[in-house]
Order: structure tokens, then C-alpha cells, then sequence
């Protein structure tokens, strides 16, 4: 799964250099933190936050086919 956030951000933004994505696994859950380079926020947040809406319905779907829960946090 990390991989496939880092895939969609790395695609999204003008630095894919400075995309990182750091996984935390919790007893339920799964935290991605998405950290995107100075000026790379709004294009992977989008327009009204469609976007990122767009990237955790992606990753929540999947998550789920794999009967687990996951969760994007996206930071600067």
C-alpha cells in the first residue's frame, strides 16, 4: 500500500523527489503519512480537496479488499 500512495503522489506533483510516505501500523488501523515537497501540497490536496478525497477512497478500497482499514495523512 505504501507503494501505491507514493506511485499516485510521485505522478501529482512537480518534485517526486521530495514525496515520502511513512507507514504506522496500529492494532486496527494503518496510518500513511504523505509528505510532499514546499509547494507540492495543493496539487496533491487539489481543488476543494477532490484529490485527496480521490487518494483515500482509492486507499481505503483497497485496504479493505484486504480486510484491513487504512487512513492518509497528508503533510508538508
Amino acid at each position: 500500500m505504501k507503494d501505491f500512495v507514493e506511485f499516485i503522489a510521485k505522478h501529482l506533483v512537480d518534485k517526486p523527489e521530495e514525496v515520502h510516505v511513512a507507514e504506522v501500523e496500529g492494532e486496527r488501523v494503518t496510518v500513511y503519512e504523505l509528505r510532499v515537497g514546499d509547494g507540492d501540497l495543493g496539487k496533491v490536496i487539489g481543488k476543494r480537496g477532490q484529490t485527496a478525497k480521490a487518494i483515500r477512497t482509492l486507499l481505503s478500497a483497497a485496504a479493505a479488499k484486504m480486510g484491513k482499514r487504512a487512513v492518509l495523512e497528508i503533510l508538508e
